[in-house]
């Protein structure tokens, strides 16, 4: 069977992953690559040397099988690492490029099956994304044409864009096409260099017919093609074509397209022909429900309660795929340590995700100190479960002064307070602003601190 050597190898971890545990998984399997597969040959791309001996000792017939599964027969199986790849095997894959290009029966949409609207999870930051996504999907090339989707790295553009195609894939007839701006210039690139046994011609009618022979084009990271001038005028042409025949066109990119000032103003000023919409960093509710989903996803035995969950959210940025890489890392850590999870063992098995810097870049810290010196008690009993008024009520400005003059969360706050629940310090805040309105020496109190904060 022809098939696209990543979708091929997305099949086989599929497999994979389900014959195996998740940390086997995700230790030995998650960032490996399907190189090449020619002549019974597959050579499989691996992060370091470590893997290659271990891949090939411990998991071999597991690997084979599934290829058998997949393709109807059996393969030698080949470890390389970056460094292992030679002219050689740069000279195969340029011939596989070219029968990809040349050959209309291994023609694959290159659509990750796995990225769906179902899956894709919605909240203030890409929610109106998601909506110009899906009505460009029901109604591909009558509206937002093209569909330009922006934001930063990680916040779920290419699922979004994956989730078109397969949504119109599954309700039509429709040939679509996703590629990378990166291997659009890498096939214009190949096709004119070619001078033997064609017509060079022959090579770049064959290219157009692959670029414009469909009825939805998705191309990623559409950025990459700046500085590559002639891939430029080549898709300027591809995009005309499309356009004229109301085929579908979604692009993404790492900035909008105002700010592609690299672009030649008319295949710039084509982008924001059709919809420029933006994905924004999710925001702490959002990021909650995805550490959930992927919780639930990866059918996670062990509990992870809601302090540890709020404390992910807030602490690990916003690429979602680093979010969600978090919670694989957090229940090998555990399981490793042999420990239950809780905020403690998080903060030590996640330490490597979270954001650097947190105490320094605001005054969370400076204000601990200076209301613990105020009322004469230590920092380490702010942060304490101790609940006796002359504690307590300290604990609680802090907490109030905390939100009222940095711009944290009530989810970090309670964190710099030794894991308060976000509830409690919503509590102590409210509690606060009515003690200012009803005491007037508690008000003075309270400016006298803030002053000293300040200076």
């Amino acid at each position: 069977m022809n098939m696209d050597n990543s979708v091929l190898w997305s099949k086989i971890l599929e497999k994979i992953k389900s014959e195996i545990n998740s940390l086997s998984y995700q230790t030995w399997f998650e960032e490996t690559k399907l190189y090449d597969l020619n002549r019974g040959v597959a050579k499989i791309l691996v992060p370091y040397a470590l893997h290659k001996d271990h891949l090939a000792n411990n998991y071999k017939k597991l690997i084979v099988s599934c290829f058998i599964e997949e393709i109807g027969e059996s393969v030698e199986l080949e470890f390389l690492i970056q460094e292992d790849l030679t002219q050689e095997d740069e000279v195969t894959n340029s011939q596989i490029i070219e029968n990809n290009i040349y050959n209309d029966n291994t023609f694959e949409s290159n659509l990750n099956k796995k990225y769906t609207f179902d899956n894709f999870i919605v909240g203030n930051s890409n929610r109106f994304a998601h909506a110009a996504a899906l009505a460009v999907a029901e109604k591909p090339g009558e509206t937002y044409n093209p569909l330009f989707i922006y934001g930063n790295s990680g916040l779920g553009k290419t699922h979004l864009m994956h989730a078109i195609g397969n949504y119109i894939e599954k309700h039509s007839k429709k040939r679509i096409l996703y590629v990378t701006s990166e291997t659009f210039v890498s096939e214009f690139v190949e096709i004119t260099k070619k001078q033997e046994n064609k017509n060079n011609f022959e090579y770049i009618d064959f290219f157009k017919q692959k670029y414009r022979n469909i009825d939805v084009l998705i191309i990623d990271d559409i950025q990459f093609l700046a500085g590559a001038t002639e891939s430029q005028k080549e898709f300027f042409h591809t995009f005309n074509n499309l356009y004229g025949e109301n085929k579908q066109i979604i692009i993404s990119s790492d900035r909008s397209p105002n700010d592609l000032k690299v672009f030649e103003d008319r295949l710039r000023t084509r982008f924001s022909w059709g919809l420029p919409v933006n994905i924004y960093p999710p925001d702490f509710e959002l990021k909650i429900a995805i550490l959930k989903k992927r919780i639930v996803g990866e059918q996670v035995t062990k509990e992870i309660p809601e302090q540890v969950i709020e404390y992910m959210a807030s602490n690990i940025g916003t690429d979602i795929r680093q979010l969600e890489g978090s919670v694989n890392r957090l229940m090998a850590y555990s399981t490793m340590m042999g420990a239950e999870i809780d905020l403690n063992l998080a903060i030590e098995a996640l330490k490597d995700y979270v954001n650097k810097g947190f105490s320094e870049k605001n005054d969370v810290s400076r204000i601990q100190k200076i209301v613990a010196d105020y009322f004469k008690i230590s920092i380490e009993d702010l942060k304490s479960k101790k609940r006796n008024a002359d504690i307590a009520f300290p604990r609680q400005i802090a907490m109030y002064l905390c939100r009222k003059l940095t711009d944290e969360s009530f989810p970090k706050i309670g964190i710099e307070f030794g894991g308060k629940d976000h509830s409690t310090v919503m509590h102590s805040c409210e509690k606060i602003e009515q003690e200012i309105k009803t005491n007037k020496n508690f008000a003075e109190t309270i400016d006298k601190l803030e002053k000293d904060i300040h200076n």
